[in-house]
């Protein structure tokens, strides 16, 4: 018998130093493979909109989209915490907006969690939606959706100044009650020092073995996704070099009239 992982077990594993594992799914098969693995938490990420609906830029992708696939991966999850990943304008317009919306992942998806980007500008957003009775987890360092006034996909907090408005975003979120924090693409130290300094758990991505827990995109773990790769990804298979050769192999057979054979006819 499983037990469903819950916000709780966050900060108990913090605070039993162990670590947290989260993934992302986008999908029914996804959510159910990473379910019975026992990863901790699913994300639905808006990185869903370039690996699975092929957008330029996860800022493309709706809400909606982001309902409907949330759906998909709540029907394969039953075990792990699932965290809905709020994309670009669902929250930063207004506390009503961002309430809604969470609302919306938790009643139409059910969704036991939400996850936004931004610190100590978006703090009033986390405590409006935490203060309805959502869980959040925020996102700092580098935030994808506002990437471009970061001046790119570039690592965050390298100098003393950029170091401390992390850390201090860092903190704001976690003051304005997210149950944990997302630490993307900061270096390893910075990511030591603000893992020890909050007291709700840290999930990092490109920020070093520090943190209390890890996500990183499927996708790009299983070599599913091949536009690019980060840095800070390490890849476990090449999913996508299995599926080529099997559709390269029925395409041939099929073409040759080895397939179907007796074996697979009645």
């Amino acid at each position: 018998m499983f037990m469903k992982f819950t916000v709780q077990d966050l900060k108990h594993k913090k605070e039993n130093g162990k670590k947290i594992t989260m993934l992302t799914a986008s999908d029914f098969p996804m959510a159910l493979l990473i379910d019975k693995a026992g990863i901790d938490a699913v994300l639905v990420g808006d990185s869903l909109g370039m690996t699975t609906l092929g957008y330029e830029a996860t800022t493309m992708v709706s809400m909606d989209e982001m309902i409907h696939h949330a759906k998909a991966v709540r029907r394969g999850v039953e075990r792990a915490l699932l965290v809905g990943d709020m994309p670009y304008l669902s929250f930063q317009t207004s506390d009503i907006d961002a309430v809604s919306n969470a609302k919306r992942f938790v009643d139409e998806a059910g969704c036991d969690a939400v996850k936004l980007e931004g610190g100590e500008d978006m703090s009033a957003r986390v405590k409006a939606i935490v203060s309805s009775g959502i869980p959040v987890i925020g996102h700092v360092g580098l935030t994808p959706q506002t990437a471009d006034k970061l001046g790119g996909y570039k690592v965050q907090g390298k100098d003393d100044a950029s170091a401390s408005k992390v850390a201090a975003d860092a903190a704001a979120v976690s003051a304005a009650g997210a149950c944990a924090v997302v630490l993307e693409c900061v270096p390893r130290e910075l990511a030591r020092r603000i893992t020890g300094e909050l007291p709700v758990p840290t999930i990092g991505i490109g920020a070093g073995p520090h943190c209390d827990g890890q996500v990183l995109v499927t996708h790009d773990i299983i070599g599913y996704f091949d536009r690019f790769k980060p840095r800070f990804v390490k890849q476990y298979a090449d999913i996508g070099k299995e599926i080529s050769q099997a559709v390269e192999a029925y395409r041939t057979e099929v073409e040759e009239g080895i397939f179907p054979d007796a074996k697979h006819s009645f």
